[in-house]
């Protein structure tokens, strides 16, 4: 009998958006972020990352810098109210129905994502997913750091935190599903048994030729 892990990318995979630029979009709404260009330069650091060439590290001290006045528990607060308010509307539709029909099935889910892991969690609570890996960060004085704990869920670290998260589970699978839509993920594509684009960028599509990756066009 097979018991299958189903892993989900979360920004512009199940979520028709990023959910970190959403993130910063609220933080501005509710006027915890008064710096005039926030927000462009958060889209000119999120065209780095689409290449495949953003510093996790530069991006965590522009992201994390405007949290430093708040505890943990405000933080996440303001995570469920952005993911209520800004994030579930923009579930795709597709994901879902495959979330629940994998609930139905009694499959394990996992989203992994290089987001910040309270924005992660926050997400994966109210969309049904049982269990959320993003990149973790170090604590101090009740707050955060935008410093990094461990390896990061970026690139080939999400290999790493999965194969992490896998040897502590009391349950084995027998095969790793994996969507996402990004050229950041491409070694996550060739960990999984399979491999699902949703909507992919050119460069994933280009490296999916010849392999038996399945092209998927969710809205």
């Amino acid at each position: 009998m097979t018991n299958p892990l189903y892993v989900f990318d979360m920004d512009e995979t199940l979520i028709n958006a990023d959910c970190a630029m959403l993130w910063h979009e609220f933080l501005v709404e509710q006027g915890i972020v008064t710096t005039s260009d926030f927000l462009e330069q958060d889209k000119a650091l999120m065209a780095l990352y689409a290449k495949g060439e953003m510093d996790m590290q530069d991006y965590l001290n522009f992201s994390i810098a405007p949290l430093s006045q708040l505890n943990i528990t405000q933080v996440a607060d303001l995570a469920d109210q952005c993911v209520e308010e800004k994030i579930l509307p923009k579930l795709f539709p597709q994901a879902k129905m495959l979330i629940e029909a994998l609930h139905q099935q009694k499959v394990t889910m996992l989203i992994i994502s290089a987001s910040v892991s309270f924005l992660v969690t926050a997400v994966a609570k109210r969309i049904g997913i049982q269990h959320a890996i993003g990149i973790d960060l170090v604590e101090r004085n009740c707050g955060y750091t935008p410093n990094i704990l461990g390896t990061p869920s970026y690139q080939e670290g999400k290999v790493v935190r999965l194969q992490q998260w896998n040897n502590n589970q009391s349950e084995s699978f027998s095969e790793i599903h994996f969507y996402t839509d990004s050229i950041n993920d491409l070694a996550l594509c060739e960990h999984a048994d399979f491999a699902y684009l949703v909507n992919p960028c050119e460069r994933l599509v280009k490296q999916a030729q010849g392999t038996p990756w399945q092209i998927l066009s969710w809205g």
